[in-house]
């Protein structure tokens, strides 16, 4: 049987379509998942967490090169000063050596006037009918303390770090205290005494540590006992006059 084909384009195959990206579909579906609240935070999160971690990169890092600078300069600093410090304190102990050495000599210059001042205030204030019999010191005897030699300092030693010990300029004054044994026939004269005595400036502190009657030649007479404190007075209650000596 013979069968004719009256549709000429019925047993060719359709070629496929050309198909075209449809943009306006692709932004309402991004525009669709921007109207997602957790998506955008997420996103936002991402944005503020990058800005921030670069931020710290750069200030931590700007921070560490500033200390590592203040740091040098530091150290710099420190041996400089510490230089200077030695110095200082060598400069110190010079002088608190000269400075003790000055006090020992200015010590030793007060005090060898103190006998001559008690010996001439007790003249002075003894009363008529009044004599000592014995004047002496109590305590321990003036210059027991070696006062030129300068003090132990085992503070010098010590740790490591720590600044030493200052000398000690200051001398240290030793007190003196009298013993004045006496006797008189007027026990009036013996107040009166007392009282010139405390009037002095070089005593103080007089006190009557004994009093008894006594025979002395036949006659009947107070025989005391006084206890008196030398008192350093002031530069200015001594008066030191040069002595000329004038030779031939």
């Amino acid at each position: 049987m013979i069968e004719i084909n009256l549709n000429p384009n019925a047993g060719k195959k359709k070629s496929p379509r050309r198909q075209s990206v449809d943009f306006s579909a692709l932004a309402g579906g991004f525009s669709g998942k921007l109207r997602d609240k957790f998506l955008i935070g997420a996103m936002l999160s991402v944005i503020v967490s990058g800005g921030g971690a670069g931020f710290l990169y750069t200030s931590q890092t700007a921070r560490a090169a500033d200390l590592t600078d203040r740091k040098d300069r530091a150290v710099k600093d420190s041996t400089r000063y510490a230089i200077f410090l030695k110095d200082r304190q060598r400069a110190q102990s010079v002088r608190d050596t000269l400075l003790r050495e000055v006090n020992v000599i200015k010590s030793l210059d007060d005090d060898r006037f103190i006998w001559p001042h008690v010996l001439d205030e007790v003249s002075r204030a003894l009363p008529q009918y009044t004599w000592i019999t014995n004047l002496s010191f109590t305590g321990s005897p003036q210059g027991s303390n070696n006062v030129v030699a300068a003090p132990k300092t085992a503070e010098d030693k010590n740790a490591k770090g720590k600044a030493p010990k200052r000398l000690e300029t200051e001398i240290p004054k030793e007190p003196v205290a009298l013993r004045i044994v006496g006797r008189t026939v007027d026990i009036q004269a013996l107040t009166r005494f007392m009282k010139d005595l405390a009037a002095s400036p070089f005593l103080a502190n007089v006190q009557l540590e004994k009093s008894e009657l006594a025979i002395d030649q036949g006659k009947e007479v107070t025989q005391f006992q006084l206890t008196v404190a030398y008192r350093r007075p002031d530069s200015a209650a001594v008066n030191r006059v040069p002595l000329n000596l004038s030779g031939r």
